[in-house]
């Protein structure tokens, strides 16, 4: 999915597609914004945007072997939360309608705070079965 299907799909529970267009645009602006000026940006649930300085060091050509000086920068990084990785690990657990219809047709963040408590609790149970991973 690239950005033009990004906001064609946000463009059905938006109402039209420059207002799909307009809110992509101005959340990429805010997270972009605030991470170059060396914020962090949390969102609950999906994960923060951060900036992250990479010393300098020395790399190698690997057409020649020379060894080459790498500069100091600085990049973005990207921490998915832990609701977002439960989601890609189990995604029969991901709500059918997404969690902002579900709230909006309950009226309650209370529902979907339950259904993701409890497909958590899915998610987990089924990694006690298998036995847990150690890094």
């Amino acid at each position: 999915m690239n950005k033009a299907d990004l906001i064609d799909a946000l463009e059905s529970r938006l109402g039209g597609k420059k207002a799909a267009s307009d809110a992509i645009e101005a959340v990429f602006d805010i997270i972009i914004r605030e991470v170059a000026a060396g914020g962090k940006v949390g969102i609950t649930g999906f994960g923060t945007f951060e900036r992250v300085d990479r010393a300098a060091r020395t790399g190698r050509n690997p057409r020649t072997g020379q060894s080459v000086r790498i500069d100091s920068t600085a990049v973005p990084k990207f921490r998915p939360g832990t609701a977002f990785k439960m989601y890609v690990a189990e995604p029969a657990t991901l709500p059918k309608a997404g969690p902002a219809a579900a709230r909006a047709a309950a009226g309650t963040a209370a529902v979907v705070r339950a259904e993701a408590e409890a497909a958590i609790a899915a998610a987990r149970a089924k990694r006690g079965k298998q036995g847990r991973k150690t890094a």
